[in-house]
């Protein structure tokens, strides 16, 4: 897959010779419950990871995430918002699952697309619910599958420049699942810090 036509998670080598062992990842909160739950779940995390309480569109970025459906549809909630923002986005998103998971794309499983924007250049969809507006049960485990599959896109992700994370210094991350999915803010935001520790180590906020 190239980056024009979207670029879905490779298997390349992590860790490069001068690459950041982690990205910078900024949770983003419009509400306080959201952005209290955050705090509390990544608090110790160091400077790798912090909090923003406003709209993931404010961050200074390289990528931004979409807590998608299995089939790239924009329609509602924060993909709305990007898909306002980046005109032609969820197209590109579902080219990209088209081409690479012949339509749909498992949860778990993640694509990075262009945005046509220099900053957030990047936008990875990162499905929480297999059909649009699917409303999660209390026991999901999405949230965690989703961060997990951002945060794999990340360290193994190949771009037609290079490894994703050479292109990706900071991502932008709103609630997985929270609006629409109905999923509790606390739920999300220890699922979001399991996958981070999962993938970066115990330690893994540490550069």
């Amino acid at each position: 897959m190239t980056a024009d036509s979207g670029t879905h998670a490779g298997h390349g080598e992590a860790g490069l010779p001068g690459s950041p062992r982690t990205p910078e990842l900024v949770l983003c909160a419009v509400d306080e419950p959201l952005a209290a739950a955050w705090t509390s779940a990544v608090a110790g995390f160091g400077g790798s990871v912090r909090v923003h309480r406003g709209s993931v569109l404010d961050i200074s970025a390289q990528a931004v995430v979409s807590p998608a459906n299995s089939y790239g549809w924009m329609r509602g909630g924060i993909d709305a918002v990007y898909a306002r923002a980046f005109p032609g986005i969820e197209q590109n998103v579902r080219s990209a699952v088209l081409a690479s998971y012949g339509g749909e794309l498992p949860i778990g499983e993640s694509v990075i697309v262009p945005t046509g924007e220099s900053e957030p250049a990047w936008l990875i969809s990162a499905p929480t619910m297999r059909e649009p507006g699917e409303r999660l049960p209390a026991d999901t485990v999405h949230p965690y599958l989703a961060a997990r599959a951002v945060f794999l896109q990340w360290q193994r992700g190949q771009l037609d420049s290079g490894p994703v994370a050479s292109a990706v210094r900071t991502i932008a991350m709103p609630g997985l699942g929270t609006g629409v999915g109905g999923v509790a803010p606390a739920t999300c935001a220890r699922q979001v810090a399991a996958a981070w520790q999962e993938v970066f180590g115990a330690n893994g906020h540490l550069r």
